[in-house]
């Protein structure tokens, strides 16, 4: 399968407004409404491209934690399986060094951490060891990575018509809201698409479609999720994953987070504890460019010290939905629910 221009805004579109009516966003990008639902419909049975709501899992409310794992070889597709079937766990990326998996893993709290994800790694026959860093404040995440084939006319526009679940979940300013239980069935429903409809939810849990729609307009803005469109990595030109561990010195991770925002590879940067303080995931293009975005970066930013560069070999599980080795969605998702939701109200 090959992507065609038209398909690229589309999911460009998506980004900037995962749940934007069709009519609106083809107001936008100029094409009849019943086409973008034809093409997307495609895009989605195919794995190629898919819209999610995800646990934001910042740390001001709960447990963001990146678990280095090593394990036996023979048994790495094992460790691999059982780690992607935890809903804690919700991105397992195949290293190319120091380290055999890299985890991503939320949890309510610390303590949820220690006592009921950590014994369960333990059991994993073939896991041998783990190394933790704990997230102490996330300054990009995935849901802001760009395609940027679309204006900047078109994105402007597509901004003024996106909800509330389009707004940035981790700005400094984001008050998360407490959801009542009630609420928090509509969570797995937006994990598996993000652009799943209070008719088809109502339907669904049967309830009445007009309760729905009042529950979902409430966690549409919580800022509990990140909605996110995303595409399978090897068609969005970038087939290249990379992270850095690096040293930013006290004082400076706000002004450092604030240079790498203007880079469209990044698709994560996050202070975190361990042995380093900082750490950023880019997309690029090929090996080639690790060097140049190390220039790039130390250019960017005086005094940070690049510890330590990862390239990922394989993504088996990325916020919650289970990847096929060429990167496209299989259609499963592991959906985090439960005790990984924060006391509700």
């Amino acid at each position: 399968m090959e992507l065609s221009e038209e398909d690229l805004r589309l999911i460009n579109a998506l980004q900037v407004s995962p749940r934007i009516s069709w009519s609106d966003a083809g107001e936008v990008l100029g094409v009849h409404a019943t086409t973008l639902a034809a093409r997307w419909d495609r895009l989605r049975a195919a794995g190629a491209a898919w819209t999610t709501a995800h646990l934001m899992g910042d740390p001001k409310n709960m447990c963001l934690a990146m678990v280095d794992i090593d394990c036996d070889m023979d048994l790495r597709p094992d460790v691999t399986a059982a780690l992607a079937e935890l809903a804690e766990v919700i991105t397992v990326e195949e290293a190319a060094s120091n380290r055999d998996l890299t985890l991503t893993v939320i949890t309510r709290d610390l303590d949820q951490f220690s006592t009921r994800l950590l014994p369960r790694l333990k059991e994993i026959r073939g896991l041998t060891k783990y190394h933790t860093a704990l997230c102490t404040r996330i300054h990009t995440s995935g849901y802001a990575w760009r395609l940027n084939v679309l204006s900047r006319a078109e994105q402007q526009a597509l901004r003024a018509l996106a909800g509330p679940e389009s707004a940035n979940p981790s700005a400094a300013d984001a008050i998360v809201l407490p959801l009542p239980e009630s609420h928090l069935a509509l969570i797995p429903f937006l994990a598996r698409d993000g652009r799943a409809t209070a008719a088809e939810i109502a339907r669904a849990l049967g309830r009445h479609p007009a309760t729905v729609q009042r529950q979902l307009g409430r966690v549409l803005a919580s800022r509990m999720l990140s909605f996110r469109c995303e595409i399978a990595q090897k068609f969005s030109g970038f087939p290249v994953t990379v992270q850095w561990f690096a040293n930013v010195p006290a004082g400076q991770h706000e002004a450092a987070a604030t240079e790498l925002r203007s880079v469209r590879n990044v698709r994560f940067s996050a202070s975190t504890t361990g042995r380093t303080n900082f750490t950023m995931i880019m997309w690029l293009r090929s090996l080639a460019e690790v060097m140049e975005m190390e220039l790039a970066v130390q250019q960017r930013i005086p005094g940070i010290e690049l510890v330590e560069s990862v390239v990922m070999l394989n993504t088996a599980k990325r916020v919650g939905w289970m990847l096929n080795p060429d990167s496209t969605a299989t259609g499963t998702v592991v959906v985090p629910y439960g005790e990984l939701l924060p006391d509700t109200v």
